[in-house]
C-alpha cells in the first residue's frame, strides 16, 4: 500500500477528502475553467492546430495529474512556450493544416510523456538542473518575444510566418500595406483592453470597495470578457464579411480516445524536440509547484512530478491533444482561489468537457485577432530583458550564456537556441570547476581557525604550505590542483610540509585520486611531506579502500589546527595565545 501511495498520491489526499473540501475545489474549478477556455483556444492557434485540440488538451491531462501529481495547486494544460516549440517541431514534418501536422503534434505529446515517465521511474529529475536559470530565463524571454511578434500578423490581419523572430519580421514587412482595418480595430482594441485589465482593473475594483482577493479573481477574467464582447461585435456588425478572420466551426463533443502514430521515422524526427519540450516543461512546472507548495508548507516529490507530467502528456496524446505542462498563471489563480487538492483540476476538466459539448457553437464568430491579443498579453509577462543586465553584473559567464540563448533563439529558432544555451551552460560549468578556488591559509592569532592569507592577518610557517581546496577533486580540476601544488613548492625551497585542507571536498574521483598520488610521489622525491586535513567521512571511506593512505608521506588530521600543531606545536600554540589583529 505504501508503494501505491508513492506512485498514486490521490490515495493519500483522497482518503482525507470531505464535502467542504469538494465545495472549495468546485468553486475554484469554475473560475479556472472560465480562464482556461480562451487560453486553450489561443494556445492551439499558437501551435498551428485547430481550436478544439486546445480544448482536448485541457481535459485528460488534468484528470491524469489529479491521480499522479503531488502538488495541490499546479494547473496543467497548454502553455505558450510548449505551444511554440510544438509548432516549430511539427512544422518540420508537414505544413500547418495538414493531417500529418496534427499527427506529429499528437505523437510529440506521447513521446514527451513517455520520456518524462521514464525519467521519473529512473529518478532522473536531476537532469533538469543542466538547464541553468540564466539559460531557461533567456530562452523564455526570447520565446515570449518571438511568440508576441508572431501574433502581430493575425492581430492586424496580414500574412506573417517564420521559425524565428527575424523570419517573422521579414515575412510581415512586405504585407504592412495590406492591414485589414476591421481586423486591426478588433485586435488593437482587445490588446489595449487586456493590458488595462491586467494593470488597472484590480486597483479600480478595490477603489470601489471590492476586496483584494475578489478583485484579483475578476481581473483574471479579462480574456473571457474580451472574447465575449468581440464575438458579439463580429456577429452583430457582420465583420466576418469585411475580412475579419474567425475561428469558425468548432466540432461539438468529447475527443475520441485513440493511440497516436507509432511510425518509427516520425518518432525519430520528433525525439529531440520532444525531449526539449519535456525538460523545459518540467523545469517550468516544478518551479511553480515548489513555489506554491512552500507557501502552504506542503511537500513536492520532484521525481513523482516527472511521472505525473508524463502521464498528463500521455493522456493528452490519447485524447487528441498536444504537449502540456504546468502553467504559471493558471496555477496562481488556482492557488489564490483556494484550491485544496488536485481534484480542482479534475473538476476543471469536467467543466471544459461541458463547454466542449454545449458551448462550441458560440465560438463560431470568435475573431482570431482577439486570440492573438490574448496570447500577446500573456507572453509579454514572460519577457524580462532586465534580467540580462542583472545577471551580467553578478556573473559575466552566466550573463553571456543568457544573452547567447536569447540571440540564438531569436535568430535561429527555439530548438537551436535552447540546445546551444544548454551546451554553453555545461561548458561554462566545466570551465569554472576546472579552475576551483584554492587559498593559501594561515592561523588567525588568538584562535584555532585558519583563513586566507590575502584577506586576514594570519601567522604562517615558511616550512609549511597550507592550501584550502574549495571544490571536489574530479577529472576537470585534478590536473589544475596538481600543477598548483607543484608550482608553489618549486617557488619556495623552504617548504617541507604541504597540508591540503579539504572541508569543501565532497568527492574524489579516479582522476582526483591519481593526481593526489602524483602529488605525493613528487613531493616525496623533493623531501616534502604531504598531509590531509578535515577530510569528510564519505571521502575518507573511499580513500581507505585504496593504497594511497599507505603511501602517504604525511598524515591525515582531523582539523587544520591539528595538522599544524603536529608539525610545529610551538608556533600553533603561541599563535593561539596571541591577540588577533585584522588587516585594515
Amino acid at each position: 500500500m505504501k508503494l501505491f501511495r508513492k506512485y498514486l498520491p490521490i490515495l493519500t489526499w483522497g482518503a482525507e477528502y470531505n464535502r467542504q473540501t469538494m465545495v472549495n475545489d468546485l468553486i475554484v474549478a469554475c473560475i479556472v475553467t472560465v480562464m482556461l477556455i480562451p487560453q486553450s483556444l489561443a494556445y492551439a492557434m499558437l501551435a498551428g492546430l485547430p481550436p478544439q485540440v486546445g480544448l482536448y488538451a485541457s481535459m485528460a491531462p488534468l484528470l491524469m495529474y489529479a491521480i499522479f501529481g503531488t502538488s495541490r495547486t499546479l494547473a496543467v494544460g497548454p502553455v505558450a512556450v510548449a505551444s511554440l516549440m510544438t509548432a516549430a517541431a511539427a512544422g518540420t514534418i508537414a505544413s500547418q493544416g495538414a493531417p500529418e501536422y496534427l499527427g506529429a503534434a499528437i505523437a510529440m505529446a506521447m513521446v514527451s510523456g513517455l520520456l518524462l515517465v521514464g525519467m521519473g521511474m529512473l529518478r532522473l529529475g536531476f537532469l533538469a538542473n543542466f538547464l541553468s536559470h540564466p539559460v531557461i530565463s533567456g530562452f523564455i524571454t526570447a520565446s515570449g518575444l518571438q511568440i508576441a511578434m508572431g501574433q502581430v500578423a493575425p492581430l492586424i490581419g496580414i500574412k506573417g510566418h517564420g521559425e524565428s523572430f527575424f523570419d517573422v519580421v521579414q515575412s510581415m514587412l512586405p504585407h504592412l500595406g495590406d492591414v485589414n482595418p476591421a481586423t486591426a480595430a478588433v485586435g488593437i482594441t482587445s490588446l489595449v483592453f487586456l493590458f488595462w485589465v491586467r494593470s488597472g482593473l484590480k486597483p479600480l475594483l478595490q477603489k470601489i470597495g471590492m476586496g483584494e482577493r475578489s478583485a484579483g479573481m475578476l481581473a483574471k477574467l479579462g480574456p473571457i470578457v474580451a472574447i465575449g464582447l468581440t464575438t458579439v461585435s463580429v456577429w452583430s456588425f457582420g465583420l466576418a464579411d469585411q475580412g475579419v478572420k474567425v475561428v469558425g466551426t468548432v466540432p461539438k463533443g468529447l475527443p475520441t480516445l485513440a493511440m497516436p502514430s507509432f511510425e518509427m521515422d516520425l518518432w525519430l524526427k520528433i525525439l529531440v524536440p520532444a525531449l526539449l519540450i519535456s525538460i523545459v516543461g518540467y523545469v517550468e512546472s516544478i518551479s511553480v509547484a515548489l513555489t506554491l507548495a512552500a507557501k502552504r508548507r506542503q511537500r513536492i516529490d520532484p521525481d513523482q512530478e516527472l511521472i505525473a507530467l508524463g502521464m498528463s502528456n500521455v493522456g493528452s496524446a490519447v485524447s487528441g491533444g498536444f504537449p502540456v505542462t504546468g502553467g504559471f498563471s493558471r496555477s496562481i489563480v488556482n492557488f489564490d482561489a483556494g484550491a485544496e487538492t488536485p481534484a480542482a483540476g479534475a473538476f476543471t476538466a469536467i467543466g471544459i468537457a461541458i463547454a466542449t459539448l454545449f458551448l462550441t457553437p458560440l465560438l463560431y464568430f470568435l475573431p482570431n485577432a482577439t486570440l492573438a491579443a490574448t496570447i500577446i498579453v500573456a507572453v509579454l509577462s514572460l519577457v524580462d530583458l532586465g534580467a540580462v543586465k542583472h545577471t551580467w553584473r553578478y556573473s559575466k559567464a552566466d550573463g553571456a550564456a543568457m544573452a547567447a540563448t536569447i540571440l540564438l533563439t531569436l535568430i535561429e529558432g527555439v530548438e537551436l537556441g535552447l540546445i546551444t544555451g544548454v551546451g554553453l551552460s555545461i561548458f561554462l560549468h566545466l570551465y569554472k570547476t576546472s579552475k576551483p578556488h584554492v587559498a593559501v591559509v594561515g592561523q588567525l592569532p588568538g584562535t584555532m581557525n585558519f583563513r586566507n592569507t590575502l584577506r586576514h592577518g594570519v601567522v604562517t610557517d615558511p616550512a609549511i604550505l597550507s592550501l584550502r581546496i574549495d571544490a571536489s577533486l574530479y577529472f576537470p580540476n585534478a590536473r589544475f590542483i596538481e600543477e598548483m601544488v607543484n608550482d608553489a613548492v618549486a617557488a619556495n625551497s623552504k617548504i617541507r610540509h604541504v597540508i591540503l585542507e579539504c572541508p569543501a571536498v565532497n568527492t574524489i574521483d579516479s582522476s582526483g585520486l591519481e593526481s593526489l598520488e602524483a602529488i605525493n610521489q613528487r613531493l616525496k622525491e623533493g623531501d616534502v611531506n604531504l598531509h590531509l586535513a578535515e577530510v569528510k567521512g564519505p571521502v575518507m571511506d573511499r580513500l581507505l579502500g585504496t593504497h594511497f593512505l599507505e603511501e602517504l608521506t604525511g598524515e591525515v588530521h582531523l582539523t587544520q589546527y591539528d595538522a599544524v600543531a603536529r608539525i610545529n606545536p610551538e608556533l600553533a600554540i603561541s599563535t593561539m595565545e596571541k591577540k588577533r589583529v585584522v588587516k585594515g
